[in-house]
């Protein structure tokens, strides 16, 4: 099984390597962001807090951190004649994928590292939405997650976060529009470059309304308009997204974002991550196609309540002593 890793090393000596480095250009002049990238990555998105102030590991703790992450699982391996898959042909191993390594202790890097607390209102807006879920867990299809509904996943974004797998993206561009296509759930954003906009605040979307600039050789992306049924860490249609993409080599695109919500946190956080270039290809991602989970679901709740009706009914027609 062959395992690929690209070493990003974000020192300074690589840092100013990129302030020399001339990134591709498409007919237009701007940086040529496209093709497939993955943000498979072994950084957490919070420092965790044993490191303080710690923003980045020396290249020996990253070697060892690395070193670490290779140590196969403490598994049996056996044939896999009793899978439907054979486990030296398929990836077992989370770090089998392609993976952009960073220095940095967190993929969080304002204001501490880790996501700020959340506000009392926002709080109380979680507390009161479990309150109201529970018992109703299997109504009908709408009491479901959307994750499970296979509407979106959370992680591909705005913001761009690592899934843990299918963790692939496609960047397409012209002079009107960037496209980004994600492996997970299989979701495309169309992002307007022609300074549009934001529709009305009536209009809402799964992924928000994006609209997009360049800043030099940053590609600008500002995301609005989420639905309330949206959930980022608690943030539902008053996320604010800016995320930036900056060609820093021929193999890395600094990621960057900033998220925003004053109903939801106590103040805005950033993070950062390399999306390392893959020759892919990307894969159709399935998720209706054969899931029966759901249906199960709810057919096992309804033969609860018919049980308990049926139970009822006998109960009230025997005699009274």
């Amino acid at each position: 099984m062959k395992i690929t890793f690209l070493v990003v090393m974000m020192t300074f000596a690589s840092l100013a390597s990129a302030q020399t480095w001339t990134p591709p250009r498409t007919p237009d002049g701007h940086p040529d962001l496209q093709g497939i990238w993955t943000n498979a990555s072994i950084t957490p998105l919070e420092r965790p807090r044993e490191l303080g102030a710690k923003e980045y590991f020396t290249e020996a703790e990253a070697a060892e951190n690395r070193k670490r992450a290779l140590v196969p699982a403490s598994v049996t391996q056996r044939s896999g004649t009793e899978a439907h898959y054979e486990f030296t042909q398929f990836g077992l191993d989370r770090t089998q994928a392609q993976v952009a390594f960073s220095l940095r202790t967190s993929m969080i890097v304002g204001p501490d590292g880790r996501v700020p607390p959340l506000t009392p209102e926002a709080q109380q807006k979680i507390a009161d939405r479990a309150a109201k879920a529970k018992g109703h867990e299997f109504d009908g299809p709408e009491s479901r997650g959307i994750q499970e509904r296979c509407i979106v996943w959370g992680n591909e974004g705005p913001p761009m976060l690592p899934p843990g797998y299918n963790s692939y993206l496609q960047i397409v561009q012209t002079p009107r529009y960037v496209a980004i296509v994600q492996e997970m759930i299989h979701d495309a954003r169309i992002i307007p470059l022609d300074g549009r906009p934001h529709l009305p605040q009536t209009i809402r979307g799964w992924l928000g309304d994006s609209r997009g600039r360049w800043e030099g050789d940053t590609l600008v992306v500002d995301t609005t308009n989420f639905t309330d049924k949206t959930n980022f860490r608690g943030s539902r249609e008053n996320l604010h997204v800016v995320e930036r993409f900056t060609r820093v080599d021929d193999n890395t695109i600094r990621y960057e974002f900033t998220v925003d919500d004053p109903t939801t946190w106590t103040k805005p956080w950033s993070a950062e991550l390399p999306l390392a270039k893959d020759k892919g290809p990307i894969y159709e991602y399935a998720c209706h196609e054969a899931n029966y989970g759901i249906a199960n679901n709810l057919k096992g709740a309804r033969a609860v309540e018919k049980a308990a009706e049926e139970t009822a009914k006998k109960e009230k027609k025997q005699p009274e002593r």
